[in-house]
């Protein structure tokens, strides 16, 4: 289950769980990002038992698969019969090919791009570099290189085709007149939302020790992607002034938010290796949850409380489904609040720190700090009703 990325207090509940029905007692389980320790009574005697996780890695499907395994099964259960149900989920295929995935996320940087204020030629070329440094990133983690490198090295490759996209453009006469938005949003698919998300309901069930690795983990990760980020600025002297949104009739407005929020979740689930079934929920309640958080803004309420109602409504859908189809929570909401999450700002608040802007990175540190502060507040305020 960590190794899915599923949360530490959800993994001890299922393993104590597991733990019963085979026959032991007073089972202490301890849990970090990369290590699981346990210590158990049995007939003969105290067992204790440790074993390293491996790199951390996302598949929703898996965390189903396996949470379900411990719910259905029997009473004394054989180990025989735990390790072939194991088997056979470990030995499960991804869903998706790896094309499939790049696309979608091409995708998904695009709706980033229209969602951040950007015009077509800008979501195209976001598109492009979102779906090549995916792929690429793809294939570096399949020879297991350092995660940290493939981000950065993921970063320079999307922010980069993006710079190239819009040279090209402009040499056959489309200029972009919202660069930075576009920019940005070709590297949106890096941000770590299920470490984050994961942290931080960690936090709120008293798993300190998981949940700060985690976080830590995704900082980390972040760093790595603004490093990259910084690299492509630098060489090709990108402006990341905020430019005004692309005006619309406010119907035609609405109608582009709800296609380019339901995509943007939908890739993300499809990238989390969710089912279709969960997939479609993810878009759907993406729709919802983000409609919600831009229409609030637009009647002038500042974006932190429009993000915590948008991230309420993620976290009081997600614990109904789960309550109602046993689907789990953080598949469904770890793809839905991350197109909430202020990448740009977080972006540009690294990126004109090393810069030495300090007044502007400050209001983007401010901008970023406050509206993230509200998302987690808004799964927080569902989640605190969820448990006993």
């Amino acid at each position: 289950m960590l190794r899915a990325g599923n949360t530490a207090f959800r993994t001890r509940e299922r393993t104590e769980a597991m733990a019963r029905k085979m026959g032991l007692e007073g089972v202490s389980v301890s849990l970090t990002l990369d290590n699981v320790a346990i210590s158990a009574r049995c007939a003969h005697g105290w067992v204790t038992a440790m074993r390293d996780v491996g790199p951390p890695g996302v598949n929703a499907s898996r965390i189903d698969e396996l949470e379900r395994l411990a719910k259905t099964v029997g009473l004394e259960p054989t180990p025989g019969e735990i390790a072939a149900r194991l088997a056979q989920i470990e030995s499960t295929s991804h869903r998706y090919s790896h094309a499939q995935i790049a696309a979608a996320i091409g995708v998904a940087s695009g709706g980033f791009a229209f969602l951040n204020g950007a015009g077509a030629p800008e979501m195209l070329a976001a598109a492009i570099g979102g779906g090549i440094g995916h792929w690429l990133r793809s294939w570096l983690s399949r020879r297991a290189l350092n995660q940290y490198g493939v981000a950065a090295l993921s970063a320079v490759a999307a922010s980069g085709v993006y710079v190239l996209a819009a040279v090209l453009a402009g040499h056959i006469g489309f200029a972009f007149a919202r660069y930075p938005a576009g920019f940005i949003s070709s590297v949106l698919f890096l941000v770590p939302g299920f470490p984050l998300i994961a942290g931080l309901f960690d936090l709120l069930q008293y798993q300190t020790v998981a949940a700060v690795s985690r976080l830590a983990y995704g900082v980390m990760t972040l760093l790595a992607v603004a490093l990259g980020l910084s690299v492509v600025i630098a060489v090709a002297g990108v402006d990341l002034s905020p430019q005004p949104p692309v005006e619309l009739a406010y119907p035609l407005k609405l109608l582009l938010r709800a296609i380019a929020s339901f995509a943007a979740a939908g890739a993300f689930a499809m990238l989390f290796n969710s089912s279709m079934r969960i997939t479609l929920a993810a878009g759907l309640l993406g729709l919802v949850a983000n409609g919600l958080r831009l229409a609030l803004h637009d009647t002038g309420m500042m974006l932190a409380p429009a993000a915590f109602f948008g991230a309420l409504a993620i976290g009081v859908v997600a614990l109904l489904v789960d309550r109602r189809f046993g689907l789990p929570r953080i598949a469904m909401a770890v793809p839905t609040i991350i197109i909430m999450i202020p990448g740009v700002y977080a972006f540009e608040m690294i990126v004109l720190f090393n810069r030495g802007q300090m007044l502007d990175a400050l209001q983007a540190s401010a901008s970023c700090g406050f509206v993230i502060g509200a998302l987690a507040m808004g799964l927080a305020s569902a989640r605190l009703f969820a448990r006993r």
